[in-house]
């Protein structure tokens, strides 16, 4: 049985503008792995998170094939689309998208709410999981008196908490600290260890890419595979 999870091949993506039509992905072929860790790297402006928003199925390509395990996700429907993206995937922006009126548990459930699940069986998993990432003192607390890090642990507990097969993360440490940051990418890696979620992580941090594995740069609407740096020799 092949262990590749997704697959997309000859993705195109093009816009049409007031000057014509421009085109920002050309002839994408993309592949990961069950439980593989993939870096996507380019300049500000390439087309980094339109091609992450189509491998999440929150946009279409203009041509080219998708598939999940198989299965042709661009054959599917809006409300097929959105049973699979609740049921398979999970995303973390660079923006939390927390929602202010409910506290870090209850967000941490939403995903499983939205999906049918009762309340009864989606708080010992929230819970849980805000454990697992550190925050088991502010499971009742309103999320807008958390830190910017705390933010964004609660934010990769809800992409978590219905088990993804695939996490998608669009710059998650693009406005944390240092330090912050550094957590952060500890506790997804972590949970690739743990859970076995394959990762896809959107990122200008070189260190954050060097630290996943395989990096795949994206340069004029082409991906290209980049060479994983040898680690420097010990002292």
């Amino acid at each position: 049985m092949s262990d590749v999870l997704m697959e997309g091949r000859g993705l195109r993506r093009s816009f049409a503008t007031g000057d014509g039509e421009i085109e920002v992905l050309r002839q994408i072929d993309f592949r990961i792995q069950e439980r593989e860790r993939v870096a996507i790297v380019g300049n500000s402006g390439v087309g980094k998170s339109t091609l992450l928003h189509i491998l999440g199925t929150l946009d279409r390509p203009t041509s080219g094939t998708l598939h999940f395990r198989g299965q042709d996700l661009l054959a599917m429907d809006s409300q097929e689309l959105a049973r699979f993206r609740n049921q398979s995937l999970g995303f973390i922006f660079q923006f939390h998208h927390l929602l202010p009126e409910f506290d870090a548990c209850e967000n941490v459930m939403m995903p499983g709410l939205v999906g049918g699940l009762a309340a009864s069986e989606m708080r010992p998993r929230a819970e849980r999981l805000l454990t697992e990432v550190g925050l088991e003192h502010r499971v009742n607390h309103p999320v807008g008196k958390l830190s910017g890090g705390e933010r964004q642990r609660v934010a990769v507990a809800r992409a978590l908490v219905l088990e993804p097969s695939l996490l998608l993360a669009d710059e998650p440490t693009g406005n944390l600290d240092p330090k912050t940051a550094d957590q952060v990418l500890e506790l997804l890696l972590e949970m690739n260890r743990v859970h076995g979620t394959a990762l896809v992580v959107v990122t200008h941090s070189p260190e954050l890419a060097m630290r996943l594995g395989r990096s795949v740069e994206l340069f004029d609407g082409y991906l290209e595979e980049k060479a994983v740096p040898e680690p420097a020799p010990e002292a």
